[in-house]
């Protein structure tokens, strides 16, 4: 699960969940400025003292939720990916079918996760945790587009752009899909990354 050590100081896993869970519900209902350490300790059944014990500000402990948040979805897209089996293209669309479908295609996804991005600009915590865990996003893509490459027999694009601009497409379908569900269908979105992906296979040649 990446670097979510570095946010605590041995606090036992239940309490952790626990935590995490409490943290992303009170930033859903409350948003980062009704957001409060004393809030997340009702919610969480723990003591602010202990908290205070493990996390050193309101901004670590909700660094640590987005990290947690983060690379849970990611280890969720990976396990489609590895039962999607050995064929490279069917391990690309089984990413495209995971990334836009339920748990990460949810409104109240989207919500927890305006807070975390209005949270960016001045929280070098924050940002630091973005841009890891985008990294790991954009480093599965980059593999998983390789592989689809060297299947076909046809010259590597430029993989790190091809993921920038394949993670863009995902990002503005899954927060247009957020904002008014009723604009396209996840299948309609999927079939977009896919069509993206044929047309970027047509534009190589070997």
């Amino acid at each position: 699960m990446g670097e979510l050590g570095k946010f605590e100081r041995k606090l036992p896993e239940e309490r952790r969940r626990a935590l995490i869970t409490a943290t992303l519900a009170c930033l859903a209902r409350e948003g980062h400025a009704g957001l409060s350490i004393r809030k997340i300790s009702a919610e969480a059944g723990i003591s602010v003292g202990l908290i205070n014990h493990h996390y050193a500000s309101k901004d670590e402990l909700v660094g640590h939720a987005y990290e947690a948040l983060s690379l849970g979805l990611l280890d969720n897209i990976r396990e489609k990916v590895e039962a999607a089996g050995s064929d490279a293209r069917a391990r690309l669309s089984a990413y495209f079918r995971a990334s836009l479908s339920a748990p990460v295609l949810e409104r109240s996804t989207l919500r927890t996760w305006v807070v975390f991005w209005g949270m960016i600009d001045h929280s070098t915590i924050m940002t630091d945790v973005h841009d890891r865990t985008y990294a790991e996003y954009r480093r599965l893509l980059e593999d998983l587009l390789a592989a689809v490459w060297e299947a076909s027999g046809r010259p590597l694009p430029d993989l790190r752009l091809a993921a920038i601009g394949l993670v863009a497409i995902h990002d503005g379908l899954w927060l247009e899909w957020c904002l008014n569900p009723e604009t396209f269908t996840s299948e309609e979105a999927i079939g977009l990354c896919e069509q993206w992906t044929d047309a970027m296979l047509a534009t190589t040649s070997g």
